[in-house]
């Protein structure tokens, strides 16, 4: 009898252990519009991403200020350096946070989740509905 009661508290560990840790996220990616690269790193406990590279020159030039941002106060801030990506945590197989668009000043509930070494599924959310970009690893 034994053996069967050792089988069953080992399979009770394992249907109750996460069935998957959510594979880092952290490095530079292109976004899906190939316009610009984040860089996605620690910042405090949580995970963030920032604009670090244009790829398309924004419509007022580099120096593009963030100037669809519902914030009056934040409307100076420079596109180049600005977090897009913020509060990132763990969960499960993976990340939850916020994203915010700097082409309509909107910010949406995020999922990241990474597809292969060189892909990120980037979700933005409001509500139940969710839009899927696809951005690559940064070479």
């Amino acid at each position: 009898m034994k053996p069967i009661k050792a089988f069953a508290a080992a399979a009770l560990v394992a249907v109750t252990a996460p069935a998957f840790a959510a594979q880092p996220v952290t490095g530079r990616w292109v976004t899906e519009d190939k316009a610009a690269v984040v860089e996605i790193a620690p910042c405090g406990q949580k995970l963030c991403g920032k604009i670090v590279k244009f790829l398309k020159t924004p419509p007022r030039g580099v120096d593009q200020r963030d100037i669809h941002n519902p914030d009056k106060s934040l409307r100076s801030r420079k596109l180049m350096g600005l977090p897009v990506l913020t509060g990132f945590n763990e969960d499960g197989d993976e990340w939850r946070g916020e994203i915010y668009d700097p082409k309509t000043g909107k910010t949406y509930r995020s999922l990241l989740q990474r597809k292969s070494a060189g892909q990120l599924q980037v979700k933005g959310c409001i509500g139940p509905f969710c839009k899927t970009q696809t951005w690559n690893r940064a070479g």
